[in-house]
C-alpha cells in the first residue's frame, strides 16, 4: 500500500484504533438467505433445474451487511432502520445480536415486512433468487420513529454511514436531517448512494457511487471513458459539496475527488474475483472507519480499495478481519 503511505506498524495501529470505534449504520435492513443443494435432473413439469435441498443458512443483508463488516473488523456497530413483526425480523435480529451488533436503532412494524433476499445455489452457481419485499408499505410516521431513534444513538459515535439500497427508507428530508444531526455533533457521514433513488447528498463528508449511481445521479448515460469518469466526478464533487467523493469502478479501481487536489486513480487489488455482491459494503465500512480513526481520504480509500479486493475474492455476502488486511497489504507492498 505505498501509495497511501501505510508501514506494517501503522496500518496495525490503525487496526486497533477501530476496535475503539462507534459507527452508526442507517439503511435499509434485509435479512439475505442461501439456499444450497445439488442439481442431478430437470423437472418433467418445466425446463427447470430441480434442487435438492442440502443446507440452508442465513446473513445480515442490505445495510446490516455493513454492520456485519464493521463489526468483523472490530468496531461497535449500531444499527438503525426497519423491520417487520414477522418472523424474518426475528432470524435478522438474532444474526445481529449473536454477531454483537447493536439493535436499539431497528424499529419494528406490525404493516411493514422485512425484507428477505433468498438466494438458491447449485455448484457454487446460483440458479435463482426471490425477493420478499414491499418498501411502499415504509410511511412518513415510521420515517420519524427511525429518525428519532438514529439522533439518540449519534451523539455517541463517532462515524455515520447512510446506506440506501433504494427500498424506501431514505427521501431528502430524512437525508437531510441525518446530515445535519451529524454536522451538528461533528460526526463525519459517509454515504453509499443508490441509482434508483438520486438524492442531494450535500452536507456528506464522503460520498461513494459506483460508475452507474455516478452518470445516474447527473441524468447521464453510463460511460466506459475514463475522461467521462474523471467529468462526473468533479460535477458531483460541486454539485453535492463533498470533502471526498469515491468512483468505484469495479475491475478498473476507484477514483478519489477532493477539493483543490488532482483525480486520484486507485488500481483494483483483486487477485481473483469470485462474487462482487458486497464489496461495496466492505468499502463504505472501511471508510467510515477509516475516516473515525482519522485517516485522510485518499489513506481511507487505499484501504478501501484493498479490502474490497480480498472480499471479491470470496463466496456471498463475506467480511473482511484484521489479520486478512496485514496479509493483503503485505502481498502488495
Amino acid at each position: 500500500m505505498q501509495d497511501a503511505h501505510f508501514s506494517p506498524a501503522k496500518l496495525r495501529a490503525v487496526l486497533t484504533r477501530f476496535r475503539r470505534l462507534r459507527i452508526l449504520v442507517i439503511g435499509d435492513l434485509m435479512l439475505d438467505e442461501f439456499i444450497y443443494g445439488k442439481v442431478s435432473r430437470i423437472s418433467p413439469e418445466a425446463p427447470v433445474p430441480v434442487v435438492h435441498v442440502e443446507r440452508q443458512t442465513g446473513y445480515p443483508g442490505g445495510a446490516a451487511n455493513v454492520a456485519r463488516n464493521l463489526a468483523a473488523l472490530g468496531v461497535h456497530a449500531e444499527l438503525g432502520g426497519a423491520v417487520g413483526r414477522d418472523e424474518a425480523a426475528g432470524k435478522l435480529l438474532s444474526l445481529l445480536r449473536h454477531g454483537k451488533i447493536g439493535t436499539t436503532g431497528i424499529a419494528r412494524f406490525r404493516n411493514y415486512p422485512t425484507i428477505v433476499k433468498t438466494r438458491v445455489l447449485a455448484r457454487q452457481q446460483q440458479v435463482v433468487r426471490v425477493d420478499r419485499e414491499d418498501p411502499k408499505r415504509l410511511t412518513a410516521r415510521d420515517r420519524v420513529v427511525i429518525l428519532q431513534k438514529a439522533l439518540r444513538l449519534l451523539p455517541k459515535c463517532h462515524a455515520l454511514i447512510l446506506e440506501d439500497y433504494g427500498k424506501g427508507l431514505f427521501d431528502q428530508a430524512f437525508a437531510d436531517q441525518l446530515l445535519a444531526a451529524a454536522h451538528k455533533h461533528g460526526v463525519p457521514a459517509a454515504v453509499d448512494p443508490n441509482v434508483h433513488n438520486p438524492l442531494d447528498w450535500r452536507g456528506a463528508t464522503l460520498v461513494k457511487p459506483n460508475r452507474l449511481e455516478a452518470f445516474g445521479a447527473l441524468g447521464l448515460p453510463d460511460s466506459q471513458n475514463a475522461e467521462d469518469w474523471i467529468s462526473v466526478g468533479e460535477q458531483l464533487l460541486v454539485n453535492w459539496a463533498c470533502q471526498h467523493l469515491l468512483l468505484t469502478l469495479g475491475e478498473h479501481g476507484m477514483i478519489l475527488f477532493q477539493p483543490g487536489h488532482k483525480p486520484h486513480r486507485i488500481p483494483s487489488r483483486a487477485r481473483e474475483v469470485y462474487d462482487v455482491s458486497g464489496a461495496g459494503d466492505t468499502a463504505i465500512s472501511l471508510l467510515a472507519a477509516g475516516l473515525a480513526a482519522g485517516l485522510s481520504g485518499r489513506e481511507s480509500a487505499e484501504l478501501a480499495n484493498l479490502a474490497a479486493g480480498i472480499v471479491v475474492g470470496k463466496l456471498g455476502t463475506a467480511t473482511v478481519t484484521p489479520p486478512e488486511i496485514l496479509e493483503a497489504s503485505r502481498r502488495h507492498g
